[in-house]
């Protein structure tokens, strides 16, 4: 039996969206299967060597508060700073690992990471603020893999 095989797309740049593509990937690699992440769009922030990702609740109704915010209030400027402080000390009181480690975790599971290079172009992005030792493609380099996986998930 080949090995499985796992694709990902990640197009979200956000903090608490930075988590499923790598929690998922991470794991699937230990599970054994080969994993590649196709970011693309915003997903390019999670490759930048500086991970300096903030946590909106603005569009995600569903985020736990301590306290009720109303959305409106959610647009006040300090209020994502605010929120992204207390999502980091939530994570850090539940032993959740922080980004860079899972991150960093994928690729010692050789999780294979392709940056889509047209993305990069559009958006002038300097390939020397991103990660050593990661790909650069195109979404041609990506179906050649996504098409052959037997699980395909788009975050």
């Amino acid at each position: 039996m080949s090995e499985k095989k796992l694709a990902i797309i990640a197009t979200k740049g956000t903090l608490d969206w930075g988590y499923p593509p790598f929690i998922l990937a991470s794991t699937a690699a230990a599970l054994g299967y080969e994993v590649q992440i196709f970011f693309t769009f915003y997903g390019l922030q999670l490759l930048k060597k500086d991970l300096n990702l903030q946590v909106t609740s603005l569009g995600n109704p569903a985020m736990p508060m301590p306290f009720p915010v109303p959305v409106m209030l959610q647009a006040l400027p300090g209020m994502q700073a605010m929120m992204t402080t207390m999502m980091k000390k939530k994570m850090a009181e539940k032993g959740v690992a922080d980004l860079a480690e899972l991150r960093e975790l994928c690729q010692e599971a050789e999780v294979r990471m392709i940056a889509c290079q047209m993305t990069v172009d559009l958006f002038e992005m300097e390939t020397k603020d991103f990660l050593d030792g990661i790909e650069y493609g195109g979404a041609a380099t990506f179906f050649e893999f996504a098409g052959e996986s037997d699980v395909c998930l788009f975050m």
